[in-house]
């Protein structure tokens, strides 16, 4: 009897993940202790810190449960070679047919208002300025020796845009996904750190103290107009970009017709926190050790920093400019927030702004190139997708 057991346990033993780490570990076992610490890295900063904990906690555990080796989590078949695979690697399958990014893109819009931007439609350009970092990273990767198609896919991580990045990643550099997905909605966490220095190099002390006069009110009319003719207009010049600005739109219009208050509510809450919870184990399980920890993920960590400090630049510039037309009537840090990280970015601009005049109250008139940036990005990566898919 004492034998059997034996038997048993040792084979128990001889099927564990532990033999997997340890049976190999200079030869690759420690990738996924590496991975490991990693996982317990993106939880800590989640749950300690509030770092993006909605994304970070589903990609941090998806990481996790893709580096216990032998588990069969994303196995493509069985372990008995049915046709039956791992639970991650049908999961998986939301991301390579685009579904849940625009599922979530559908949720935004259900979050969004647009009414600044359309009380001020000049911050479209704003929002568009704020690119800026998207092809200057798609330069500097490719520079760098990537491809344009993989050099795309991380520039696109300027915009601090995660559904937006994913979606464009996973169609033109399906093996960069992890390290993009995390890079962005890395940088997105940490925009109340990044920003700020920039801000304050691009402007003055009496730049940022500008006070910029009230924003009309927005008509019920032009706040159910605006989806339908943006999802006409962006779909007709770039069809790539449908899919995403579309649901964004429509999202909005559900929120903003006042007889869909029950979908709107469906989109901004059950529909889109199950997409965001799929879509994050989903990224997480990209991670695993042996095809993660590479010197490419180094160099994608750094053109994302690159190409959202050159965003934020961007729209800075750009309102420096419309600072100089208005004769001083725009303050030039409402550029800042040009980029997608809703509503981080304004909230940070008002901060900024509020330590050089107290008086000061800009986060309405920063929210118009705010989710002005939700629909630019979508635009380049509608434009890049449709450059590089031909």
């Amino acid at each position: 009897m004492f034998e059997l057991y034996k038997t048993a346990l040792w084979g128990i033993y001889e099927n564990s993940g532990l033999v997997g780490i340890l049976g190999n570990f200079s030869g690759g076992g420690w990738k996924f202790v590496a991975m490991l610490i990693v996982a317990f890295v993106l939880l800590f900063l989640a749950l300690r810190y509030g770092f993006e904990p909605l994304l970070l906690v589903p990609i941090g555990f998806g990481c996790l449960l893709v580096n216990l080796p032998l588990s069969g989590i994303l196995d493509a078949v069985g372990q008995n070679g049915s046709i039956h695979g791992g639970f991650l690697y049908w999961v998986q399958k939301g991301i390579e047919h685009e579904l849940y990014p625009i599922i979530i893109f559908m949720g935004i819009g259900a979050l969004t208002d647009f009414g600044p931007l359309l009380a001020n439609p000049v911050t479209f350009l704003l929002g568009a300025s704020a690119q800026l970092g998207v092809f200057v990273a798609v330069s500097g990767a490719m520079a760098w020796g990537f491809t344009i198609q993989e050099a795309a896919g991380i520039g696109i991580i300027g915009g601090a845009d995660g559904p937006t990045a994913i979606y464009l990643c996973s169609k033109l550099a399906p093996h960069l996904l992890g390290a993009v997905a995390v890079a962005a909605y890395s940088y997105m966490s940490l925009v109340p750190l990044i920003q700020p220095p920039v801000i304050k190099l691009l402007t003055s002390k009496a730049d940022r103290a500008i006070k910029m006069d009230q924003l009309r009110p927005v008509s019920k009319l032009e706040r159910v107009l605006f989806p339908i003719i943006s999802t006409i207009i962006c779909g007709l010049i770039l069809p790539a970009c449908a899919p995403l600005v579309g649901l964004l739109m429509f999202g909005n219009l559900l929120r903003e017709s006042g007889c869909t208050e029950r979908l709107s509510q469906a989109a901004q809450n059950e529909v889109l926190n199950m997409a965001t919870i799929f879509l994050g184990i989903s990224v997480g399980g990209t991670m695993a050790g042996d095809t993660f920890l590479q010197l490419t993920t180094l160099k994608i960590i750094v053109l994302g920093f690159i190409a959202f400090a050159f965003s934020t630049a961007g729209g800075l510039l750009l309102g420096q400019v419309f600072k100089v037309i208005s004769h001083g009537k725009i303050n030039p840090t409402i550029g800042a927030a040009g980029v997608s990280a809703v509503p981080m970015a304004a909230r940070v601009v008002q901060k900024v702004v509020q330590k050089e005049n107290p008086n000061s109250f800009l986060l309405m008139h920063a929210m118009g190139p705010n989710v002005a940036g939700v629909i630019g990005t979508a635009v380049a990566a509608g434009a890049m997708l449709t450059l590089l898919t031909k």
